[in-house]
C-alpha cells in the first residue's frame, strides 16, 4: 500500500516563504517610503510648476495694465485732458499729437470711445455752432445728430432708405442741404443742420432727440437718444460743460 506524504512539510514551507526576514522588512520599508518621497517630489513640481504658470500670467496681465495707464512704450497716455471716461473702455486710439480744428484743440482720444480722426468732425460741428452764437447743449444735438447718423464718419455714401444721403449729418440730394460738395463738407454741412434747427419754434425746448428728430425727420424720433450721453462727453471735452 502506498503511503501518504505528510503535508505539513510543505505547508510549513509556504509560510515560511510567505513571512519576510528582518532584513528583507527594512527594504521593503525603505523602498516604500523611497516611492512615498518621489510621489510627493513630483506632486511638489508640478504644483511649483502651475503656480509659477498662473504666477506668469498674472504678471503679464499686470504688466499689460501699467503698460496702458502709462500710456505704452511711447509713454503718450491715451487718456486725454478733459477725457476719456466709460465709453472709452477697451478703446485704443494712435499715439498721435493734439491738432487745431479752428477754435477747437482737438487730442488723440479716446473720447467717449472716439479716436481723433472723428473728434476732428465733432470739431467741425462744434465750429459751425460757435460760428452762429450756438452754446454747447445744442452743439451737443449736433454732435449726438452725427453720431447717430453715420458715427461721426464723413461718409460717401447712403442706405436703401436714402441711397443718395451723404456726409456726416447724411444729407439727402433733395435740394434742401445744397450740394453734394456741400453735404461732404464737414463744416458746411453741420451749418445747414444748425440753419434748419434754430429754426424750430420750441428748439430750446425740445429734448435733444427731438430735435434731431424734427430736423432729420428720422422714421424713429428715439434713434438719437442713446448717443446723447457719449454727445455731451465730446463736447464737454473739446468746448465746454453741458447744461442738463
Amino acid at each position: 500500500m502506498a503511503r501518504r506524504r505528510s503535508t505539513a512539510g510543505r505547508g510549513n514551507r509556504r509560510r515560511a516563504g510567505l513571512t519576510p526576514r528582518p532584513t528583507e522588512r527594512l527594504l521593503g520599508f525603505a523602498l516604500a517610503i523611497g516611492s512615498g518621497l518621489v510621489v510627493t517630489l513630483a506632486v511638489a513640481i508640478g504644483i511649483s510648476a502651475v503656480a509659477s504658470g498662473v504666477g506668469t500670467r498674472i504678471g503679464d496681465a499686470a504688466n499689460a495694465v501699467a503698460k496702458a495707464a502709462s500710456g505704452g512704450a511711447g509713454g503718450q497716455s491715451g487718456t486725454t485732458a478733459g477725457g476719456a471716461d466709460a465709453g472709452s473702455a477697451g478703446v485704443s486710439c494712435p499715439a498721435v499729437k493734439a491738432v487745431q480744428v479752428g477754435s477747437v484743440r482737438v487730442p488723440a482720444g479716446p473720447i467717449a470711445g472716439y479716436c481723433q480722426d472723428r473728434l476732428i468732425n465733432a470739431a467741425h460741428i462744434i465750429n459751425a455752432a460757435r460760428a452762429q452764437g450756438i452754446g454747447t447743449r445744442t452743439q451737443a444735438i449736433g454732435v449726438m445728430t452725427a453720431m447717430g447718423e453715420s458715427s461721426l464718419v464723413n461718409i460717401d455714401h447712403g442706405d436703401a432708405v436714402g441711397p443718395d444721403s451723404r456726409g456726416l449729418f447724411q444729407q439727402r440730394d433733395n435740394g434742401a442741404w445744397g450740394t453734394y460738395s456741400d453735404r461732404m463738407t464737414p463744416y458746411i454741412a453741420a451749418t445747414h443742420f444748425f440753419d434748419k434747427l434754430v429754426r424750430l419754434p420750441s428748439w430750446k425746448t425740445l429734448a435733444p432727440t427731438e430735435a434731431a428728430h424734427e430736423v432729420q425727420v428720422n422714421a424713429d424720433a428715439n434713434h438719437y437718444a442713446s448717443y446723447w450721453p457719449a454727445a455731451v462727453a465730446v463736447v464737454e471735452a473739446l468746448s465746454g460743460p453741458v447744461p442738463q
